[in-house]
């Protein structure tokens, strides 16, 4: 990269490498969290609830919830729609040299927003499944 007064810089752009590295951080991190996506365990209201019944159906709700795509699979297809659109933003700005640059923001900020999405979906799967069977989910 070359500066107003000619100096020249070394190019420390962000390698592709790396960017597929972060993105399986962000996937696995969001598949390794017992708590989350399709394992979300909500706080529910069971006074009056047969425990046995619920746990029984929190399963099936979660079973359920398991049927779309989860954190860890939003994150990949988002990195590499990311990377996409945030190459084609930087070549419609007329900025040639930092295309790389734009694909690796665009794939970061894809895959984050994927796993996001991925997690929102599964719990409110679980929550309105367990709604729908009678139980009040407290943090829905």
């Amino acid at each position: 990269m070359e500066l107003r007064n000619g100096t020249h810089l070394p190019n420390r752009g962000i390698s592709m490498k790396r960017v597929i590295a972060a993105t399986m951080v962000i996937a696995l991190t969001g598949c390794a969290a017992t708590q989350s996506g399709a394992y979300f365990r909500p706080i529910t209201d069971l006074k009056g609830k047969d425990v046995t019944a619920y746990e029984n159906d929190l399963r099936e709700c979660q079973a359920y919830a398991t049927q779309v795509p989860g954190a860890g699979e939003r994150a990949v297809a988002g990195t590499g729609f990311g990377a996409l659109f945030g190459a084609l933003i930087v070549a419609a700005a007329g900025k040639k040299g930092y295309r790389n640059e734009g694909a690796a923001v665009g794939a970061l900020s894809g895959a984050a927003s994927g796993a996001v999405e991925g997690e929102r979906e599964q719990r409110k799967i679980i929550t309105t499944c367990l709604t729908n069977r009678g139980y009040s989910v407290l943090n829905a």
